[in-house]
């Protein structure tokens, strides 16, 4: 389903029939832009269409696997041609496993890394292709304090965030080096209330939730539109981002702790897990869940997001600080020694 409009502009989002991905397409679409929507649910993608168009922007649609490269580059073609260009494209698809590493199979890793980590090198790909022709163009890449910072009983979903984290600075160096206009941006995102805890695999004794302070999916498209418009580097968005991602930057041992004494019953809500229910690992729920997941109750709609340079650099200057105090300290302490060394000597001669 498609309408026209080649004077606006046009963002692709994959991952956009529910949770995240549908939270940002409605916010495109009310700053009046073209959407095209990808994802595996055509359910789903039904349910985003009619959001998107209630929202007063213009839709399309592709019922798509992101770990297929040239589903990708297909979607990325027929946008192009039908809306004359892609300005933004944003990776958002996602799939994750809940269980312990030596409960995970090799195939639930494989299959975890190919939507996760090379879905968005995929979409990446696809938007290059028509983005290089106009040397502009915006590509934002869905990240997580997981990044960052591991936690138990997610190890394949851990793994491929850091890896997109890893391709997208390799990426963004080869664009400086070719002087392009090509904008990338990563966003970091905290637990949020998605539909993704009802239907991911898991092998654990309680149905998983998002690790609190949670947070609604609307407030955080907010944040992703705003990082589409101003591209900075890195945006992290919400305190418990923050606090997991400058930790482990300081105190690493003290969160594999932390998080080996709180986390697994912090992954798990006080409700039994139904091992009847489907999940969406390698194929959708096609279902039309909307944006938001079953903890509305627990979730705020305020949450504060910012480019981490200043905070980076602060830290910078802190660890150099201490770094060179440390070696002040070194040399002087070695100096002091060597003076010793010579005034027993010169005592032993007398």
């Amino acid at each position: 389903m498609t309408r026209t409009s080649p004077s606006r502009q046009t963002v692709v989002i994959t991952g956009a029939s529910a949770g995240i991905g549908r939270a940002i397409a409605v916010e495109f679409a009310r700053a009046g832009w073209n959407v095209a929507a990808i994802a595996r649910g055509e359910a789903g993608l039904a349910g985003t269409i009619r959001a998107i168009e209630g929202a007063g922007g213009r839709a399309m649609a592709f019922a798509a696997d992101v770990a297929d490269p040239d589903a990708m580059v297909e979607a990325a073609d027929a946008v192009a041609a039908e809306w004359g260009g892609i300005d933004v494209w944003v990776n958002n698809a996602m799939v994750t496993v809940y269980a312990p590493v030596q409960e995970t199979t090799p195939d639930e890793f494989a299959r975890v890394t190919a939507v996760t980590y090379l879905g968005q090198v995929h979409g990446t790909l696809a938007a290059l292709k028509h983005m290089r022709r106009r040397d502009a163009g915006t590509i934002v890449q869905i990240g997580s304090a997981l990044t960052y910072r591991s936690i138990p009983l997610q190890a394949p979903y851990c793994a491929a965030k850091a890896a997109v984290r890893g391709f997208t600075d390799s990426l963004r160096s080869e664009l400086l080096h070719d002087r392009s206009r090509i904008r990338l941006t990563m966003v970091q995102l905290p637990a949020v209330n998605t539909p993704q805890f009802g239907w991911a695999r898991s092998v654990l004794p309680r149905e998983p939730e998002p690790v609190p302070p949670i947070y609604q999916p609307e407030t955080i498209a907010r944040h992703v539109f705003h990082a589409a418009m101003t591209a900075p580097r890195e945006m992290w968005v919400g305190a418990s981002a923050w606090k997991a991602i400058v930790g482990n930057m300081l105190v690493p041992g003290w969160i594999d702790g932390f998080l080996a004494r709180n986390d697994y019953q912090g992954e798990m809500t006080s409700r039994a897990a139904n091992r009847q229910r489907a999940d969406n690992l390698h194929e959708p729920v096609d279902t039309d869940p909307g944006s938001r997941g079953r903890f509305d109750d627990r979730a705020s709609g305020g949450v504060m997001a910012a480019d981490p340079r200043w905070l980076k650099l602060g830290l910078a200057a802190i660890l150099g600080t201490v770094a060179g105090t440390m070696l002040f300290a070194t040399r002087a302490e070695g100096k002091a020694e060597g003076k010793a060394a010579e005034r027993r000597r010169l005592r032993h001669r007398l």
